[in-house]
């Protein structure tokens, strides 16, 4: 991949992976530095980008576990200052048009979370998701109809009555 080749690429794929990992991780600064983390990895290996045939996984891949990476340090840092002299001050919540729908995803496993991403918002079959996760067609069939599950029960308004059958 030439620099001409990556930087056109970057241009056409940074902002629709990084709402793919914004709806991954639930946090938008979040999922920003984490693409553009591995989009600086991918720089240095563009060449072998270009030959496996498929960067934009590559990169979501990567972004994926960088932020699990980073997860971990932060939850080992609040452990840390939970033991400590005290927690950090106050987060303003998210904007409330997104609160319901943020909180039911973030009530998922992260596996299910992770699939239903990458099915509905990155348009994988169910066979790409399993080649970019390592998991068997059967298991990401079963988080998808499981993460739909919770996400109707959770999403479900309550003051909306059912209506009777006539």
């Amino acid at each position: 991949m030439t620099v001409e080749e990556f930087e056109e690429f970057y241009a056409q794929a940074v902002a629709r992976l990084t709402g793919q990992l914004y709806v991954m991780t639930g946090d938008l600064q979040e999922a920003q530095d984490v693409v553009q983390e591995a989009f600086v990895k991918a720089w240095v290996r563009r060449g072998r980008l270009d030959r496996e045939g498929q960067p934009e996984a590559w990169i979501r891949t990567v972004a994926w576990r960088l932020a699990v990476s980073r997860w971990r340090f932060r939850r080992r840092s609040a452990d840390a200052w939970s033991r400590g002299s005290g927690a950090p001050g106050h987060v303003e919540p998210p904007d409330p048009g997104h609160v319901v729908l943020v909180d039911a995803l973030r009530e998922l496993p992260p596996q299910q979370r992770r699939t239903l991403t990458l099915h509905y918002l990155c348009d994988l079959t169910v066979e790409q998701i399993a080649g970019e996760t390592g998991l068997s067609g059967s298991t990401i069939k079963t988080h998808l109809v499981r993460g739909r599950t919770a996400l109707a029960h959770r999403l479900r308004d309550p003051r909306i009555e059912e209506a009777p059958d006539v």
